[in-house]
């Protein structure tokens, strides 16, 4: 039933990214049913707090949905409201969830009490701005791109800004020399609000008052005399236009850098949620199959190291345009405090031609100079960043930990290791010996090879699986054991070779070998059990079972030297036949349940041909 759709309304939604979950204000509301666990997710993070629903959050809990679903049985129905974007400050509690949910709900934190800024004498101590609150999530809620954006909105205030000063002295110089009634015009150059004036603090003192106060003066001013032209053209608007072009390149230096950077990020966080999906899917299946084959590619616990490496790649790229951004934000406040000396210096020049030419109106020019220069280098950057410490990033907060993050299914059972440790191999060439490699036994009923247990550095891929209900499990001598199947691992010997091949395996000590023994042999008979969330390791001796499996008859021929034949007991003739194995080999009845008959083979004499094995 997870992220089934039972809408009341026709229409599906337009923008996800504008859904609010609390709200009772919208006539069509759109009903979903996902598995109770997702939903808790969902109503615990959003819940306490107003704010849209990301399309990826929405994706996470939907793909989530059948492995959640063995933690809570009972189903919830939430309601999601499409508003249209003027609407998205209303909000109400619109939540329908079970009994269950709610008495989660009940023990849930209360919300992280909000502070409101405080202005000191320094900008670091007055930042209160958001940290790392989605450290502990595979794909963070929030958007790549939002600080980015957020600062060359703030560019293109400042380029606007610009601008206008850029319109105000050229209208000016061209009216100057006309009558009263064009030099209206220089008022109507300002006259209009700043774009993205909410970016300039409305306080006395900033931006946004130094242009009303423009305005103010400029309306007296409709008698100016016209001499001025000249010197306006030629040495004011000049700078302006210098300043502007700097903006203009500031902010394309930015957009192309941080968009870089974020693209990267969006891409690693999608290769990841894939891969997380992935695991969800299969670990789901492997739960209702009840222990069936699962493809070797598809086993969980490959998938979750497959995980791990692709979540360490994605912090990695988010930290990377971490540092970036928290560049660019330590580096905007000089580049501001340029900004206005500049025009601070322009402006200066414009009120000396000015009052050149007219006594009278020096005082007004004289009061824009002065409601400029009243504006700190840092007061907008300050104001700036008390008002969006919630959106900045935050300098001083650490960086993401891999340590720290956690996914769906990081620790389910399919996930845990039977047995893992490190084994030695006979190599298949005849010179080489045994070589040293990392094994685990999965819930699977996998023995998988690799070459070491590190998920970091590389993609681990095994170099050698075995299904071992299909293989066949030799006796164990002193620290060895063999193994013969198939290897199944897509490697360039496996699919080179797709016949049998008997595998020797060595232990450090007997009581390793013994437990390897062990734990291969049970693997091979049905499902592993797998209810204990501890890992075995062969490092702490198993008790030694005394019923082991007879041993290969080549060596118990070798042992009587040749002189008697070795027989094995006959199963009964009731008992289901199965494909002959290798001579003095025993296959275990995979179900678990029933006796395989065994193989008897006779000891030949040197040079003889020897016969074909009987099944008895």
């Amino acid at each position: 039933m997870g992220g089934d759709f039972i809408g009341r309304s026709p229409f599906f939604f337009q923008r996800t990214d504008e859904l609010l979950i609390n709200s009772p204000s919208t006539p069509l509301p759109l009903y979903y049913t996902l598995d109770p666990l997702s939903a808790f997710k969902l109503i615990s993070a959003y819940k306490q707090r107003p704010t849209t629903l990301p399309r990826s959050r929405f994706r996470l809990l939907h793909s989530c949905a059948s492995a959640a679903a063995a933690f809570f049985p009972l189903p919830v129905i939430f309601a999601l409201d499409r508003l249209d974007r003027s609407d998205h400050q209303v909000f109400a509690n619109h939540t329908h969830y079970s009994t269950a949910i709610a008495a989660a709900m009940s023990a849930t934190t209360s919300p992280i009490e909000q502070k409101l800024p405080e202005r000191t004498a320094t900008i670091g101590s007055t930042m209160t701005r958001r940290t790392s609150g989605s450290d502990d999530e595979a794909i963070p809620d929030s958007d790549s791109n939002e600080t980015t954006n957020l600062l060359l909105e703030r560019l293109r205030a400042w380029k606007h800004m610009c601008g206008y000063l850029e319109d105000y002295v050229s209208t000016t110089a061209k009216i100057s020399k006309s009558q009263a009634k064009d030099f209206e015009k220089v008022l109507k150059t300002v006259n209009e609000p700043l774009r993205e004036g909410h970016h300039f603090s409305q306080s006395v003192g900033g931006v946004a008052s130094w242009f009303e106060n423009v305005r103010s003066n400029t309306q007296g001013m409709v008698n100016l005399y016209l001499d001025s032209e000249k010197n306006l053209k030629g040495s004011v608007l000049p700078t302006l236009e210098r300043l502007h072009k700097e903006i203009k390149a500031k902010s394309k230096e930015l957009q192309g850098g941080a968009a870089k950077g974020a693209k990267a990020v969006d891409k690693a966080r999608g290769v990841t949620q894939k891969h997380i999906e992935l695991l969800a899917q299969h670990t789901a299946t492997l739960d209702a199959a009840h222990g069936n084959k699962t493809d070797t590619a598809h086993d969980p616990y490959i998938l979750r190291r497959g995980v791990v490496h692709r979540l360490n790649k994605q912090v990695i790229e988010e930290n990377n345009n971490r540092q970036d951004i928290i560049a660019v934000q330590n580096n905007f406040q000089q580049f501001e405090a340029h900004v206005l000396q500049t025009v601070q210096a322009a402006m200066e020049q414009f009120t000396v031609y000015m009052t050149t030419q007219l006594d009278r109106h020096r005082t007004m020019y004289s009061d824009i100079l002065a409601s400029a220069q009243r504006v700190p280098p840092d007061f907008e950057w300050v104001n700036f960043m008390t008002r969006n410490d919630h959106i900045l990033v935050n300098p001083d907060a650490p960086p993401r930990s891999l340590a720290n993050i956690t996914f769906p299914n990081q620790d389910h059972r399919a996930t845990k290791p039977l047995i893992e440790g490190l084994l030695e191999r006979k190599s298949r060439a005849m010179l080489k010996g045994y070589s040293s490699g990392y094994y685990v036994v999965t819930p699977a009923r996998y023995l998988h090879e690799f070459k070491d247990n590190d998920d970091l550095r590389k993609d681990p891929h095994p170099e050698l699986s075995l299904y071992l209900p299909d293989c066949v499990i030799g006796a164990i001598d002193g620290v060895k054991f063999n193994v013969k199947g198939k290897d199944v691992s897509g490697g360039k010997v496996g699919n080179a070779f797709h016949t049998n091949t008997e595998l020797s395996f060595k232990a450090t000590n007997p009581n390793e070998a013994e437990k390897w023994w062990t734990i291969i042999k049970d693997a091979t008979r049905g499902p592993a059990h797998t209810s204990s969330s501890t890992t075995t390791s062969p490092i702490t001796p198993a008790p030694i079972d005394t019923n082991q499996p007879p041993a290969y008859a080549e060596k118990e021929a070798a042992s009587a030297g040749g002189a008697t034949q070795a027989q094995t007991p006959i199963t009964p003739a009731s008992a289901a036949p199965t494909s002959a194995g290798p001579a003095g080999i025993t296959r275990t009845d995979t179900s678990g349940t029933g006796t395989l008959p065994t193989v008897n083979t006779t000891a030949t004499a040197a040079g003889a041909q020897a016969p074909s094995p009987t099944v008895e």
